[in-house]
């Protein structure tokens, strides 16, 4: 079996879509900064209140990245990306009542314990298809969404934000809604398109899935040997 052509097909199917999903959800953890030119002004937010609501959300994301990814090891990568794509959306466009400080504050914390697993379950999720010498080429691949997401965020926040008045909505309100609808439409594409691993892919053949079970086996056998790691 060829290992590159194997690794180039497992490439070409996840990381665009992993790529996309990234992109969502670093428009969805920033929008809150593009928000905020129309929305300090209309709720009557001090710097103070919206610097520790924008940070607020770091605080449920570091908090809860741990035990996402020891509760996705146990449920299925597919279903539990689902559900922190569809409640990540949820509460961003949700953002769009906020009425206030408590609520943008609970708002926020919340965005964060949605996404904490996000991206530790995504790097997870990598190394459950691709050996470790083409890890990092996986991971790199997907991590550019990042740069991609910077060059068209702004543009997108921009035009949302024109939407001000539209349907009686604020160009903030526009703002979450928009960019937090994709993500719940995602978490139905990602109960359809990602498979758990390598063994449930249906365009995998069983050789592949053979070849891929034995090189990570291999790996996690020689990693053992170098001692039993805890959580702590």
């Amino acid at each position: 079996m060829n290992d590159a052509i194997l690794l180039s097909k497992i490439s070409r199917r996840l990381i665009p879509f992993m790529f996309l999903l990234y992109i969502v959800a670093y428009l969805d953890r920033i929008n809150v900064g593009f928000a905020a030119l129309q929305l300090n002004d209309a709720l009557n937010f001090d710097p103070a209140v919206f610097g520790l609501g924008a940070g607020v959300f770091f605080m449920g994301y570091f908090i809860f990245e741990v035990p996402s990814n020891l509760i996705m090891q146990r449920v299925g990568a597919r279903i539990w990306m689902a559900r922190i794509l569809m409640t990540w959306g949820i509460i961003s466009s949700t953002m769009m009542f906020v009425r206030g400080v408590g609520t943008f504050y609970t708002l926020r914390f919340l965005l964060g314990v949605a996404e904490a697993g996000f991206f530790p379950g995504m790097i997870l999720y990598l190394t459950y298809w691709f050996p470790a010498e083409a890890r990092g080429r996986a991971v790199a691949r997907f991590m550019t969404a990042t740069a991609i997401a910077g060059v068209v965020g702004g543009p997108i926040s921009g035009a949302l934000m024109e939407m001000h008045g539209l349907a009686g909505l604020a160009g903030w309100q526009w703002l979450f809604l928009m960019e937090g609808l994709p993500a719940v439409i995602l978490g139905f594409v990602t109960l359809v398109y990602l498979p758990d691993g390598p063994k449930n892919a249906s365009w995998l053949s069983p050789g592949e899935k053979s070849w891929i079970a034995s090189r990570l086996e291999e790996e996690h056998r020689r990693v053992l040997e170098h001692g039993h790691h805890t959580l702590l």
